[in-house]
């Protein structure tokens, strides 16, 4: 069978190559991994105007050959044909941002100097001329001495023409003959040429570009730029109660209901327990909490869109450069808000490995959105509802300060490890700051929908599954009259174990057994308390209150205290170790984070505890 012709898209990240590589080979699409590596190898299946079929690659971002990531090693070796049984793409179609160009044709000399039949995608044109920024795609042709077709691949705009010139780019490289003779440059040399090359293609400028300047000036400020990216964290945490919390008790309202209704037209049983102390009390404790958690991703997701996140990574470089890290870190970190495990495997974009290694191991550490739940279920049953200022909130000052918690414990491990096990130099990074744009409307609703969703879905699976196993080893066998039926559960008597350990930090039995399931996700903590204290319940009344003031009666502030200090610590999530285990190949990095993690979280809410005890609290 004859071979397909091959051609790849290549380029630095963020170019818009992925959507290029959607609208060129539609749904005929693969993935899967490269081989001997963990970086997605995705291929795909498009029609050149002669009718031949071409099999198109999208290679990974990056900044030049000289690999120093796995993803810029992949791509160095597809480009070169250096994968076993692979050859190299017949053609390579780079593309550029054409809002930064300068920076982009840096890599692209690099990739032309190879003598390969080269098309370039001058991408994103709109955008550039959004911002003021005219270009002549034909003087850049010139300059670069191969074809250039101006494309917006999100509006599939060029696509046709650039169909047209893969298709005869091996014939355009054959017909040119100085593709083989073209000058080997130095990096400065080519960040030189790309600056003139850039200048000459530029046909006219608004004053655009000097705004985001003067914003970049601003922003960037080696000190008014840290204080303003916390102060902006602040706001955001005082806005997850403050703007949240109304709807939070709508939702918990409607719950309640639920749990009346259920009480008052069932007839007494197993099957009515199940519904109305398992699953309507275990899953809707945890649900009430997804009006704070789309709050927060509205915030994380403007900054995103906005360009600002990466300008916030920039700020970080100086301050993670102090803990052994660089800014190059600071993504998949930051990604760990959501959730440790994409900011795992973002990790697969730092080049030095004790590096990489360094960023997974901490990133447990970041306050996941799993971890909001348990943060607002003890806040609002123990933090009073007060300001402490002009629109400072208590409850939003301590959920901060559990986030910097984080944040300053992710910090201090870091410098910890980078000084014995992952001992090593820091590193530097390049990072092409995007340009600064309103972040549209339509992008961050489906952002927050996608969000709500697997929130939701992890509701209705893994916290919904761990709550219905709960609730039979906390119900059966059944107490006797005057016996807790805690005490007589299969669940209470496996707990029993764990509390004589738990006990010393202040942990009571209901914490016990809420720790063992929680293990699956953190927030299946919150589902377990509230499930356990409505099986225990005296009477049905009692059954049907909320968790927070089960709590209030149940805990002593510094109980709750401590078991927020474990929780800013402990691993409590599976399938982070999982994602852990996969990325580092094997299970001696993993074991080593659940035992210093475990560990860290052990001390400190004993030391949480012990100190409040003796401030009287």
């Amino acid at each position: 069978m004859t071979r397909l012709r091959t051609a790849a898209l290549v380029g630095n990240p963020n170019c818009g190559k992925s959507a290029l590589f959607n609208v060129l080979t539609g749904a005929r699409q693969k993935i899967a991994n490269y081989p001997g590596v963990t970086v997605e190898r995705k291929s795909g299946r498009m029609t050149l105007p002669s009718g031949e079929p071409l099999e198109l690659f999208d290679l990974p971002g990056s900044y030049a050959l000289d690999a120093s990531s796995p993803d810029e090693e992949v791509t160095r070796r597809v480009v070169l044909g250096e994968f076993a049984g692979e050859a190299r793409p017949e053609v390579l179609v780079i593309v550029l941002d054409a809002a930064n160009l300068e920076q982009h044709l840096v890599f692209a000399q690099e990739l032309i100097e190879l003598g390969h039949p080269v098309v370039i995608a001058l991408n994103m044109v709109d955008l550039a001329e959004r911002d003021g920024l005219v270009l002549d795609p034909q003087a850049l042709s010139e300059s670069l001495g191969v074809p250039v077709v101006p494309t917006i691949a999100v509006r599939r705009k060029g696509i046709s023409e650039l169909i047209a010139a893969i298709g005869n780019a091996e014939a355009v490289a054959k017909a040119d003959e100085h593709a083989h003779r073209r000058p080997h440059l130095t990096l400065p040399e080519r960040r030189l040429a790309a600056q003139n090359i850039a200048k000459g293609a530029i046909l006219s400028e608004t004053a655009q570009h000097r705004l985001h300047a003067r914003l970049d000036k601003l922003l960037l400020h080696p000190w008014l730029g840290p204080l303003i990216l916390f102060g902006l964290l602040f706001v955001i945490f005082q806005a997850v109660f403050a703007w949240a919390t109304p709807f939070a008790d709508g939702i918990d309202a409607g719950i309640t209901a639920l749990i009346a209704a259920a009480k008052a037209n069932l007839p007494a049983g197993v099957l009515r327990d199940l519904l109305t102390d398992g699953i309507l009390t275990g899953v809707g404790s945890v649900v009430v909490f997804l009006p704070q958690i789309i709050t927060l991703f509205a915030f994380i997701l403007v900054m995103e869109q906005s360009g600002y996140m990466a300008r916030a990574a920039f700020i970080m470089d100086r301050l993670m450069a102090l803990v052994g890290l660089s800014g190059r870190s600071f993504i998949p970190l930051l990604s760990s808000f959501a959730c440790a495990i994409p900011g795992i495997m973002a990790t697969r974009a730092i080049a030095d490995p004790k590096d990489r290694l360094t960023t997974i191991l901490v990133a447990p550490l970041m306050t996941c959105s799993a971890r909001l739940p348990v943060y607002a279920v003890i806040i609002s049953a123990f933090i009073p509802e007060r300001s402490v200022g002009p629109g400072i909130g208590l409850q939003g000052l301590i959920l901060f300060g559990l986030y910097v918690a984080g944040i300053v414990g992710a910090f201090c491990a870091a410098l910890v490890l980078r000084r014995t096990v992952t001992r090593g130099d820091a590193s530097g990074f390049i990072m092409e700051l995007p340009k600064y744009q309103w972040p549209p409307l339509r992008d961050v609703l489906l952002g927050l929908w996608q969000r709500a969703w697997i929130f939701l879905r992890r509701a209705g699976t893994i916290i919904f599954t761990a709550t219905v196993v709960l609730w039979l080893l906390l119900s059966f066998p059944r107490a006797a009259p005057g016996e807790s039926q805690i005490e007589a559960s299969f669940a209470g008597k496996i707990a029993s174990g764990l509390h004589v350990i738990v006990e010393p930090i202040g942990f009571n039995k209901e914490i016990s057994l809420a720790l063992i399931p929680a293990m699956a996700a953190r927030e299946v903590a919150v589902s377990a308390l509230a499930t356990t204290y409505a099986v225990d319940a005296d009477d049905d009344d009692a059954a049907a209150q909320g968790l927070i003031p089960k709590l209030r009666a149940g805990w002593t502030l510094p109980t709750a205290l401590a078991f927020l200090a474990w929780f800013v610590f402990a691993p409590q999530c599976l399938s982070t170790i999982a994602v852990a285990r996969r990325e580092t190949n094997g299970w001696k990095w993993p074991l080593f984070m659940l035992v210093y993690l475990f560990g860290l979280a052990y001390v400190f809410a004993g030391l949480t505890y012990w100190l409040a005890v003796a401030a009287g609290l």
